[in-house]
């Protein structure tokens, strides 16, 4: 799908027309710069790349540098394929936040927070053991069995337990577009986003 790149402002809330207090995220939604053009004669397939945000100099490698000196840019920090476009694109043009229009809705795809190692009640929503009437007393958090004893002597591969939660890629869909800012590149989305503050994100049309 088309979309931007962007990255992840804050939250805030607006009033709508209504004078409901609506919570939203801003969002700094471009420019994007072209970088590659992708065929079918070439590539096998038709896709735009699409580079977001400065990088340093010299934290660019020269395989980088070569790269986005062919499409005439200074060196970028974030590159996002994108497929079926409808205008077409050559090296170097820019997308912009004019393409999202206000009211609309839109697919956003960004890493989320990072929460650490957690037990089960936190990353997969246990309920823990209810009450203490049957006299245990510090298992109110714990995940249970994990498995038979005799046969099959293991833990299955996959058991829910505890572990590292966050820090994956996560899409939500259908978020609406309450406003778009041409002149700042920003736009604002109803509800939350995944990401924290200043992460990258993908945003699809």
């Amino acid at each position: 799908m088309p979309g931007l790149i962007g990255k992840k402002i804050g939250m805030t809330s607006v009033f709508s027309a209504e004078g409901k207090n609506v919570p939203c995220t801003v969002i700094e939604a471009g420019p994007c710069v072209v970088t590659q053009v992708k065929n079918l004669e070439a590539d096998g397939y038709v896709a735009v790349q699409l580079a977001f945000d400065e990088k340093r100099e010299k934290s660019t490698t020269k395989p980088e540098k070569g790269h986005f000196e062919k499409a005439g840019t200074t060196p970028k920090a974030k590159l996002v394929e994108f497929k079926e476009f409808e205008q077409e694109f050559k090296l170097g043009d820019v997308v912009t936040v004019d393409i999202i229009e206000e009211n609309t809705y839109v697919d956003i795809s960004g890493i989320s927070k990072g929460k650490g190692f957690q037990g089960v009640v936190k990353r997969h929503g246990f309920a823990g053991v209810g009450g203490q009437t049957h006299g245990q007393h510090n298992r109110l958090r714990a995940p249970g069995s994990l498995g038979a004893s005799s046969f099959p002597s293991r833990v299955f591969k996959g058991m829910r337990m505890a572990g590292r939660t966050g820090g994956d890629q996560v899409k939500v869909e259908n978020l609406r577009v309450i406003k778009v800012i041409p002149e700042s590149n920003l736009i604002l989305i109803k509800g939350s986003v995944p990401g924290a503050k200043g992460s990258y994100l993908i945003i699809e049309k």
